[in-house]
């Protein structure tokens, strides 16, 4: 007999997964490997995202574990900047991989260069990063210094490094240490002796679908595709990594629609409780980016134009119940919350709290205000 619960519980349960309800006290990579990555191309957002899971915390703490070997940054999930853990990275780079998104015809057509010529130049770039830390310039002229590759000059010098991608989902570069405000590319080993290798798709899937539901579940195949690739993965390709992993899930119905958890996991989340819990979460948290932001049980449909603004920029959010309720920023010392009047009564109280957390957290005192969205 299928299990039921409501989407209460299960938000409540994602929650408690996420180490927002109550906040945890694991060491900074434990944090971004329980949430499968945390996406990082405004690094204050990643290191709060990080931060508000914590009890205890310090600025620079995840520049630190980078530096240190246990969190590497690269291109992942959907083609965006993560923080991942050595360990789990090459699982999730694998399935990123398998989608081949760069042997598409619009993609060699933008860039001009085919699979063949792609496959050549990456074994240019190992070439010119073994053992070293190189920024973009230093990497570009290595390159284009190369017979045969001095047109892709321009393609590579590209702000979203679309062309280095690829290269990164099966494992040859990721970013090495900063060079004040410019970047560095190395290789995952150089930049981790935890480097784990990518594996093989097959092999990878069973792992990467595990880690998203123990921390997004109840899910369905979609939602993990969305996740991992925005849809580059043939659905009848998940459904079959879905269907190997048999007996070791469970399928639940949440308010009347399907979705799966780890087997393991059932009898706790049956067993939740719904929550009013309140927290202040960043921008491109990972409770919001691992559902999608057109998730309407996270993200109420009406209000999606509030947390996704154009170019793919993600607002920080007021998540109470595991809901978006409304959304906050930050001017000086006022956090400015705007909450959605059909979320009810403004939880003022909760609110104070976290704008609380938050000023010990950037070291100084902050003053909440809220208006209506």
């Amino acid at each position: 007999m299928t299990a039921k619960v409501t989407w209460s519980q299960a938000l409540a349960w994602r929650m408690r997964r996420h180490f927002l309800d109550p906040v945890g006290d694991e060491p900074v990579a434990t944090v971004v490997r329980r949430l499968c990555g945390v996406q990082s191309q405004v690094a204050s957002y990643a290191e709060l995202c990080v931060r508000v899971r914590r009890k205890s915390s310090k600025p620079g703490e995840v520049a630190r574990a980078l530096s240190e070997g246990r969190i590497i940054k690269t291109w992942a999930m959907r083609g965006t900047l993560h923080l991942l853990t050595p360990e789990d990275a090459g699982v999730f780079l694998s399935l990123i991989a398998a989608g081949r998104s760069w042997e598409r015809p619009s993609w060699q057509k933008y860039f001009g260069v085919t699979p063949k010529q792609l496959d050549a130049l990456r074994e240019v770039v190992r070439d010119v990063l073994a053992g070293k830390a190189l920024t973009r310039g230093e990497l570009i002229e290595a390159v284009i210094a190369r017979r045969g590759y001095g047109h892709l000059g321009d393609a590579l010098r590209s702000g979203w490094g679309t062309l280095l991608k690829p290269y990164a989902w099966q494992g040859d570069l990721c970013f090495g240490p900063s060079q004040g405000n410019r970047v560095t590319f190395t290789t995952p080993k150089a930049a981790s002796s935890r480097w784990r290798g990518v594996p093989e798709p097959d092999e990878a899937a069973p792992v990467a679908i595990a880690s998203y539901l123990r921390a997004y579940g109840p899910a369905n195949v979609d939602a993990f595709g969305m996740w991992i690739g925005s849809g580059r993965i043939g659905k009848r390709r998940l459904r079959a990594w879905f269907d190997e992993l048999g007996p070791k899930l469970a399928e639940v119905e949440v308010g009347g629609e399907r979705a799966f958890v780890l087997t393991e996991d059932l009898d706790e989340l049956v067993a939740t409780k719904p929550t009013r819990t309140l927290r202040l979460l960043p921008g491109f948290d990972q409770f919001v980016m691992g559902a999608g932001t057109d998730d309407g049980h996270v993200v109420p449909a009406r209000r999606r134009a509030a947390v996704s603004k154009q170019s793919g920029w993600i607002s920080p959010v007021v998540l109470a119940g595991g809901v978006v309720r409304g959304t906050w920023g930050r001017t000086g010392d006022r956090i400015l919350v705007a909450w959605f009047k059909e979320a009810g009564a403004v939880q003022r109280a909760a609110l104070q709290a976290e704008v609380k957390r938050l000023s010990t957290m950037v070291g100084r005192v902050l003053r909440l205000e809220v208006e209506p969205a």
